[in-house]
């Protein structure tokens, strides 16, 4: 819990992120259990994460899988987009985003996003669509929620599936809604940087009977139960979750609100001690909204982030860049040939944020620290 810490004595060392594995008595019991049981892959226990989730965030059906990278990439292939198809993501987000709509032969199609809340323009899809797109997959940057009911509406108007990329928007709510659960799909990560972690490990949650059934499929080499027996109906992969994994998860659902709480304390934390400083913007969320903050990010309004990273980590506190601009990267200026001009805003935030330290368990005194490393390499730039 974050908590005033004084006199410390040891070098400055605090690290980016750190995971909260919940309680770690019933942990170890559970995997005991596991081990024991001989069942280690997709068993009882990936069966009630799954229930665990799908209670929490009030949906029909939640599938584990491997990633959150699987859970995009199963979603786009169960709804049937392929090769010649367009999709629009954003162009500052996380490279999976894009890379999973490349693997399955599509075209993602960029859009670039707003400075102050660094999600997708909204106003701006309709713009990209054309005769060829089939999806929009807006993501919920850090956390901060999309705005849902405009690309709601623009998907219904064009025919278009919405697939949610919540992966770091566990527990994060629009108008009272969860993230993940407003799209036709929602994909949620939980790698050890996530609210929630498995280690690696996503999950797919849909209310849709048939979209489910094909992510079941697929995620297991394209099985399917038919009376007493099996069949492989289609061409799958192995994106299973295993029953440790799964253990992981189940033991920190037990306390996630109390982990959102935490963060939202930190962040606010943050942001007042931050507050003087005219250089530094904050990631702004909408009306009607809560974040559970995933990462930190901040934005430098007149300098570049990488000089004051430099400096971060050489007084041994780990930060880093917020996270990527597609089209800046090798992969897609390449093949598409974007440039820097064509998305501004993206442009800008790949080269002036910083995801400061943030995690369940900071102290006071951790926070004061990241902050007076921060003035002085504001000071020194």
């Amino acid at each position: 819990m974050v908590q005033k810490k004084t006199n410390r004595n040891i070098d400055i060392q605090i690290r980016l992120s750190r995971p909260y594995l919940g309680n770690k008595q019933k942990l170890m019991s559970l995997i005991e259990k596991v081990i024991d049981s001989g069942f280690l892959v997709q068993g009882k226990y990936v069966g009630q994460f799954e229930q665990r989730v799908a209670n929490y965030l009030g949906v029909k059906h939640a599938i584990a899988v491997s990633s959150g990278t699987a859970a995009l990439h199963l979603s786009l292939i169960a709804l049937g987009i392929g090769l010649g198809d367009e999709v629009i993501v954003p162009a500052y987000t996380f490279p999976a985003t894009a890379n999973v709509v490349e693997l399955i032969g599509a075209k993602p199609v960029l859009v670039d996003v707003d400075l102050e809340t660094y999600n997708i323009q909204v106003e701006q899809i309709e713009r990209a669509i054309s005769a060829n797109t089939k999806a929009i997959i807006p993501v919920h940057l850090f956390g901060n929620p999309v705005d849902m009911d405009l690309i709601m509406e623009i998907a219904k108007k064009h025919n278009l599936w919405v697939i949610e990329d919540a992966a770091g928007a566990l527990g994060s709510t629009y108008k009272s809604q969860k993230c993940g659960t407003i799209g036709h799909l929602g994909c949620f990560s939980f790698h050890p940087r996530k609210i929630v972690t498995t280690g690696e490990g996503g999950m797919v949650v849909t209310n849709d009977d048939d979209i489910a059934e094909q992510v079941r499929s697929l995620r297991n080499h394209g099985i399917k139960v038919i009376g007493k027996k099996f069949d492989f109906i289609v061409c799958g992969f192995n994106y299973r979750m295993n029953e440790v994994e799964a253990v992981f998860g189940i033991t920190q659902m037990d306390e996630l609100q109390e982990v959102i709480s935490e963060r939202q304390r930190l962040a606010k934390l943050y942001i007042n001690k931050l507050s003087s400083i005219p250089d530094i913007k904050f990631q702004k969320v909408l009306p009607n909204c809560t974040t559970t903050w995933q990462a930190f990010v901040v934005r430098f309004r007149n300098r570049n982030s990488r000089s004051v990273l430099k400096i971060l980590r050489n007084t041994n506190i780990e930060a880093n860049i917020g996270t990527y601009a597609i089209h800046l990267l090798q992969w897609y200026s390449e093949k598409y040939g974007y440039k820097s001009a064509y998305y501004p805003n993206a442009t800008e935030l790949w080269n002036k944020t910083i995801a400061l330290p943030f995690y369940n368990g900071m102290t006071f005194q951790d926070v004061v620290d990241v902050i007076n490393t921060l003035e002085v390499a504001l000071n020194e730039n």
